[in-house]
C-alpha cells in the first residue's frame, strides 16, 4: 500500500478570449493562465484491497463552543463516486496505460471554491493523474498526461502542466511561458455562480468591445512589470457577467481601493482576483473583503 500526495492548485485567467462556435459545438479559447497557491490536497491510496472509494470534503470550523472549536468535514455538494472528475481521471489513466487496476481510495480536501472559474475540479483530476503517474515510475510524459487530461475537461491539461502558459483550442494546445514574477493575490468568490453554457450563449449574441492583447501580457510578464500586468488583464466574459451581477464590479473596486495593480473575474466566474506587490496590502484587502464575503483567500503565484 502506498499513499501518494499531490497539491491541486487553482488557476486564474490573466487573459481570456473566446472565438466563434466551432462545428463540433465547442468554442475556441485563447488565454494566458497562471497557477496560484490556493489549492486542494489530494491523497491517493493505491493497492488497497477494497473497491474504489472517493472522499471529497471541506473542513468547516464549528465555533459553537469558542473555547474548543471543532473541525467538521462537510461533503455537501461534492460527488463521492464516479461522477467526480478525479475518479474519472483515475479511470482514463488505467485505460491509457493498460496497467492492472488495483484497489484505490482517493481523499480530496477542498479549499478551492466550486463554480468559481478557478478550475477546482480540473485541478483535482490533474493531481490524480500526476499522482498515479509518479507511483508507476512516470510511464507517461507530461505532454501525454496533458493529452489524457483533455479527455476530461478543457482546464485539465493546464492543471497538469501548472505554472504560466498560453492555452488555446479547447484547452489542449499549451505553450509553456517563462514563470510569472511573484505576485500576491486576493481571490474573492461572491455568493452566486454563473452557468458557463448560458454565458457562452450570451457572449455569442453580444458585441465584444475589448479583447485581450496576449502579446502585451506576455511582454509584461517577462519584464516582471506588475503595473503592466494589471493593465493588460482582460476577460471577455467579465462585461457580460457584470450586466447582471453588480458584485463583480464592487469587488474589483474594493480591490483597487486597497492597492491592487489590477483586478478581474477569472474564467466564466464568479471569483474575482486582485494583484498586489506586497503581502501587507493584500492582507488588508483580504481583511476588508471578508467583512462582506465569506470566501476570500490570500494567495501568490506558483
Amino acid at each position: 500500500m502506498e499513499i501518494v500526495t499531490e497539491s491541486a492548485f487553482a488557476k486564474i485567467n490573466l487573459t481570456l478570449d473566446v472565438g466563434q462556435k466551432r462545428p463540433d459545438g465547442y468554442h475556441s479559447i485563447k488565454s494566458i493562465m497562471q497557477t496560484i497557491s490556493l489549492r486542494d490536497d489530494v491523497d491517493v491510496n493505491i493497492d488497497t484491497q477494497s473497491p474504489w472509494q472517493l472522499h471529497c470534503y471541506r473542513e468547516v470550523i464549528d465555533e459553537t463552543n469558542p473555547a474548543q472549536p471543532a473541525v467538521e468535514l462537510c461533503t455537501e455538494g461534492f460527488p463521492q463516486n464516479e461522477q467526480n472528475l478525479a475518479w474519472k481521471a483515475a479511470e482514463v489513466f488505467y485505460e491509457r496505460t493498460g496497467l492492472e487496476k488495483p484497489g484505490l481510495e482517493i481523499f480530496i480536501n477542498k479549499r478551492i471554491p466550486m463554480q468559481a472559474g478557478l478550475a477546482g475540479g480540473s485541478a483535482d483530476a490533474a493531481a490524480v493523474l500526476r499522482a498515479l503517474n509518479r507511483h508507476y515510475g512516470n510511464p507517461l510524459s507530461t505532454p501525454a498526461l496533458c493529452e489524457l487530461g483533455a479527455q476530461l475537461g478543457s482546464d485539465v491539461p493546464f492543471c497538469v502542466l501548472c505554472g504560466t502558459a498560453l492555452v488555446e483550442g479547447r484547452g489542449e494546445l499549451l505553450t509553456k511561458l517563462p514563470d510569472a514574477p511573484e505576485m500576491f493575490l486576493v481571490v474573492c468568490k461572491p455568493d452566486f455562480s454563473v452557468s458557463t453554457p448560458e454565458l457562452f450563449r450570451k457572449l455569442d449574441e453580444a458585441v465584444v468591445e475589448k479583447r485581450p492583447d496576449h502579446k502585451q501580457m506576455m511582454s509584461n510578464l517577462q519584464k516582471g512589470d506588475l503595473l503592466g500586468i494589471g493593465g493588460s488583464l482582460c476577460n471577455v466574459f467579465e462585461p457580460v457577467v457584470m450586466q447582471e451581477h453588480f458584485p463583480i464590479n464592487y469587488i474589483r473596486s474594493m480591490m483597487y481601493t486597497y492597492g491592487a495593480y489590477g483586478a478581474q473575474m477569472t474564467g466564466s466566474g464568479s471569483a474575482v482576483f486582485g494583484i498586489y506587490d506586497s503581502f501587507e496590502y493584500a492582507t488588508v484587502a483580504c481583511t476588508m473583503l471578508k467583512e462582506e464575503y465569506p470566501e476570500v483567500f490570500l494567495a501568490k503565484t506558483v
